[in-house]
């Protein structure tokens, strides 16, 4: 990770029963338990009415510097469901893939898994992720996070990509070719020195 290696992250909650007390918010204490995993410092769950209570929430966390605030709840189609919209309102750039993948993972098992709105983006340094309001939904939209979160908030934060570094170290040395160094055996092995030279290496 660039700069401070404390990755801190946010659980929302967007629902009026829960946040009411009508029901326990299951999906919230999913999202905590997940991110711990991946190494994040993680607040919450904070559980908000629909609506303007969660765009409240999530200027209050931009400004707090969170890396990561991932919601949960309010997207589908109803009346009350205003997560994306006041999602929308607080990003300065959305991150489409991030949403389609979601919805992309939740229709392998629920073909209604395509009504949920939810959105992804930046708002300053921090990366808002809206995930839907079933639990179903929420393990499915962890299980994509959890291949992309530290990427990409490590890329939020100013972070290199790891394939271009390598890309510029091969251009500075343009003759350098493993045959022509007889007596370095360092450039041989260039995957073990270089991980993610690999046709595996992560995404940028």
């Amino acid at each position: 990770m660039t700069g401070s290696t404390t990755m801190r992250a946010l659980a929302v909650t967007a629902s009026n029963r829960a946040a009411a007390g009508v029901y326990e918010d299951r999906g919230g204490p999913l999202i905590v338990a997940a991110l711990e995993k991946l190494g994040f410092a993680v607040d919450g769950p904070r559980v908000v009415p629909d609506g303007e209570p969660v765009r409240e929430v999530l200027r209050e966390a931009v400004a707090a510097g969170y890396d990561l605030v991932v919601t949960t709840g309010g997207t589908g189609i109803s009346p009350t469901d205003r997560t994306p919209e006041v999602t929308r309102d607080v990003l300065d750039y959305e991150i489409p893939g991030i949403a389609e993948a979601i919805r992309a993972a939740g229709r392998e098992k629920v073909p209604t898994a395509a009504l949920s709105r939810g959105v992804a983006g930046v708002s300053g340094r921090t990366l808002v992720v809206n995930l839907p309001g079933s639990t179903g939904g929420v393990k499915d939209g962890l299980a994509v996070l959890a291949l992309l979160a530290v990427h990409a908030v490590d890329q939020i934060r100013g972070g290199d990509h790891p394939n271009e570094k390598a890309d510029d170290q091969r251009a500075d040395r343009p003759h350098d070719h493993p045959n022509e160094r007889t007596g370095d055996h360092s450039s041989d092995h260039r995957t073990k020195d270089h991980p993610n030279d690999s046709a595996m290496g992560r995404p940028s």
